[in-house]
């Protein structure tokens, strides 16, 4: 089953995934919608059965830019997160981003 999508397009909106994060892993991906590896990347990890929640970062810079401060990882796109506690437990770019990684993080706890 294909992972529901969620647009990130607010502080207020990200506030609420990384307190949701203390309750359940929360997957947060930063795309580029002038990126053919960004398009490609979320094409691969949008299969996962749950919830992905995407951040546009030509259209939500300043949600871009928060993620970069909370979780301490300079910007790139693609990027993605797995948070648990507010912290990362898991982090990768571009080709380096394993779709069965994120699985299996976004599953655990």
């Amino acid at each position: 089953m294909p992972a529901t999508i969620n647009k990130v397009e607010s502080i207020d909106e990200l506030d609420e995934l990384f307190e949701r994060s203390f309750a359940e892993p929360v997957v947060i991906f930063k795309h580029s919608n002038s990126c053919g590896i960004s398009s490609h990347v979320l094409e691969m990890i949008a299969e996962f059965d749950g919830q992905l929640n995407v951040v546009v970062v030509q259209q939500n810079r300043d949600v871009s830019n928060e993620i970069a401060i909370r979780t301490g990882y300079t910007h790139q796109s693609p990027q993605i997160f797995v948070l648990v506690d507010k912290k990362p437990v898991y982090h990768a770019t571009h080709y380096g981003i394993d779709p069965e990684i994120v699985k299996q993080k976004a599953q655990e706890q």
